[in-house]
């Protein structure tokens, strides 16, 4: 798929090195199609990262995206440099007067916090409410799904009593979804949480369905009946290595933590880590992408 970016943009080096279509705008203006205006608000502390993982998983269906990277204006983290954010994000007030066809709320390390300690929930609360009148789908990621699901629909988190941190299992409950068209019966998926959702708060809901699950790691994806909201409780985005940089940097930090499940061959931190959701995790993105931005948007937005 031809994903639209600045010219410049350092994931847009990285992909193409791993052979992934990536179109600059002046290629992009040559098209005589309407492409997808797809809207990222980036709410993770190591942004570019973030960034290399969803364009990757955006990147695997023939509609051509236009993608605009948000960050939030009442906080700015410590771990992307100033210049970056200035070159290649917006704030909510520099789109909020747009519409978009997707957006996708990552998560963020502030699950540990009450919703409404979090120094950003106002601004956030706006944007979800935007998104209402403003945007065909949202996509929400591990925290940013558990905000969704709080704001819009009053399912509250709760705290684990360990960090829930590996590969683990999930299972279809139902198929005839388009968002889970072309699953196995069974499929991994990355998670990295201090909290958790729970199944009983979000069947009380009428409007929300379950669409996949695990024995271990609860709830995994969660749609609204209009198709509006879809809600992702883990990381299908994640690398390779992500779980692994994260573990070592919490056992550096002097954190204990347990190893992460599912993941290392014999379970030796040493060796390479195994790639066991990358195909689901692709498929999950393009059914959203068809199914519920593009058969769906307007072509006026």
């Amino acid at each position: 798929m031809p994903i639209k970016v600045q010219k410049n943009l350092p994931a847009k080096i990285i992909l193409e090195d791993e052979n992934i279509f990536m179109m600059d705008e002046n290629r992009a203006i040559a098209q005589d199609i309407r492409p997808l205006q797809i809207a990222i608000l980036n709410l993770m502390p190591l942004k570019e990262d973030t960034e290399v993982q969803l364009l990757r998983s955006l990147s695997n269906t023939p509609l051509q995206l236009d993608v605009t990277f948000l960050t939030t204006k009442t906080y700015v983290g410590k771990n992307t440099a100033a210049s970056h954010l200035d070159k290649f994000y917006q704030t909510f007030d520099d789109v909020k007067e747009r519409r978009f066809d997707g957006l996708i709320i990552t998560g963020a390390p502030v699950e540990q916090l009450d919703f409404e300690e979090v120094i950003y929930w106002n601004e956030l609360t706006e944007i979800m409410e935007w998104t209402k009148t403003n945007v065909t789908s949202t996509l929400h990621i591990c925290w940013g799904a558990q905000a969704g699901l709080y704001y819009h629909y009053g399912v509250n988190k709760y705290v684990l009593h360990d960090k829930l941190l590996g590969v683990f299992k999930h299972k279809v409950c139902n198929r005839k979804e388009p968002l889970v068209r072309g699953f196995d019966d069974y499929f991994y998926v990355p998670h990295s949480r201090y909290t958790d959702v729970r199944k009983e708060d979000i069947e009380k809901c009428e409007n929300l369905e379950i669409l996949a699950e695990s024995e271990e790691a609860g709830v995994f994806s969660v749609i609204s009946k209009d198709g509006k909201h879809i809600f992702i409780t883990g990381h299908p985005e994640y690398d390779r290595v992500t779980l692994d940089n994260e573990y070592k940097r919490d056992t550096l930090k002097g954190i204990e933590i347990d190893k992460p499940k599912n993941y290392y061959p014999d379970d030796d931190p040493s060796k390479r880590p195994i790639l066991s959701w990358r195909g689901h995790s692709n498929m999950l993105y393009t059914n959203w992408l068809n199914y519920y931005v593009y058969q769906v948007t307007p072509y006026e937005l």
